[in-house]
């Protein structure tokens, strides 16, 4: 394996352990085994291996999301109970936040970046466009024929939905809503005034 795979081996292990904000060169060197100034001279900067890393691991991130999403094919057409789809549905996207805690960590870390880092912020901007039709396409049935202001607005909603749910799996298990909690939730009409 060439430095520089190890270097990025090293990178999307610091991440994946103790995020962008805790890697530092030193933990770098010692995970790849290579020397500093090898990180220079393939990547320019430590900010730039992490980077590189971190888009791996968005990719990543997403691909996993997409799987589950993709499950969902045909789902809203109305075949199933649409309550019942949709607690399934969350149901396996709390599976995989759990299964796969440390890599929903380091998306979210990357939000933080956004505000210093263009290309981060072009990365997650990209991917949530990606998010949004997905998430409409499974939960409102909506494709490439429909209407791209219903696809964006359906997208927005669950995406919103997504980080919210996340969010709470990712900072308190113990209390988050279960699939059915939150579907119940979802559908609840609101208080009456």
């Amino acid at each position: 394996m060439s430095a520089k795979d190890k270097l990025l081996l090293a990178a999307r292990e610091c991440l994946l352990a103790q995020g962008y904000a805790h890697t530092t060169v030193r933990d770098l060197v010692a995970a790849s085994g290579a020397n500093q100034a090898s990180i220079n001279y393939h990547f320019g900067s430590k900010e730039r291996l992490l980077t590189r890393a971190l888009r791996d691991l968005n990719t990543e991130w997403g691909e996993l999301l997409f799987a589950v999403l993709k499950e969902a094919d045909g789902v809203a057409d109305g075949t199933r109970s649409r309550l019942g789809d949709q607690v399934g549905l969350w149901g396996r996207i709390i599976d995989s936040i759990q299964a796969n805690r440390s890599l929903w960590f380091v998306n979210f870390e990357s939000v933080a970046s956004v505000r210093q880092d263009d290309e981060i912020r072009g990365m997650i901007a990209s991917g949530q466009e990606l998010a949004r039709a997905s998430l409409a396409r499974a939960f409102a049935g909506l494709g490439p024929d429909s209407d791209p202001g219903e696809v964006h607005a359906a997208g927005s909603h669950y995406l919103a939905l997504l980080v919210g749910l996340a969010s709470q799996w990712l900072t308190d298990p113990e209390r988050a809503p279960t699939a059915e909690q939150f579907v119940a939730g979802t559908f609840s009409p609101g208080p009456r005034c």
